[in-house]
């Protein structure tokens, strides 16, 4: 016989196989707390926490504010965090007027992601995301800059969560909207 044939087939077979465990992919299943019997798939939301908020330094150009959230997991299969976006608004200065934001993770933006920057976040677990926000002195805020020099500055931070229930190919891709103030 010939070996093109044998060669061939195994391409075949190895295509076959690959596609249905990209078809397929890992998923998430819970057992209703109600019947035990059902598959339906019933997911807590993660929990977000304001795990800090402070100024680190000052100085008459620049202010640096540490900012860490803490995300919880309740589910006992993993969740990948894509991003999270938050904006920063200092309520002792101006109830409405941001002052700064950002966004914390990646997002996948085409076929191929090199160097993604997403968080795996096991069962039951937590992480904490934590970043530097470096403001600059425009001269036209002394409230703000008084209040940041002073620590007497009072917060409120509002953004969403994206995440995913099981694998960034398969599940829904879910929203989780959170505000603090302090």
């Amino acid at each position: 016989m010939n070996p093109k044939i044998f060669i061939g087939a195994a391409v075949v077979v190895l295509v076959v196989i690959l596609g249905g465990i990209l078809l397929t992919g890992p998923t998430m299943t819970i057992e209703s707390q109600n019947d035990p019997t059902s598959n339906t798939i019933q997911v807590d939301p993660l929990r977000i926490e304001l795990e800090d908020i402070s100024v680190k330094k000052i100085s008459e150009r620049s202010a640096t504010i540490n900012i860490a959230f803490k995300i919880l997991n309740p589910n006992p299969g993993a969740v990948i965090v894509q991003t999270m976006d938050y904006q920063l608004f200092e309520t002792g200065y101006s109830e409405y007027e941001q002052i700064s934001g950002g966004e914390i993770g990646s997002r996948p933006t085409g076929m191929v992601e090199f160097g993604s920057n997403y968080y795996v976040l096991l069962g039951e677990n937590s992480i904490l995301l934590k970043e530097d926000i470096v403001l600059k002195n425009s001269g036209n805020t002394p409230q703000l800059w008084a209040d940041l020099a002073n620590n007497t500055a009072s917060w409120r931070v509002t953004g969403d969560v994206y995440y995913n229930l099981s694998s960034m190919t398969s599940g829904q891709e879910n929203q989780l909207h959170f505000e603090f103030t302090q």
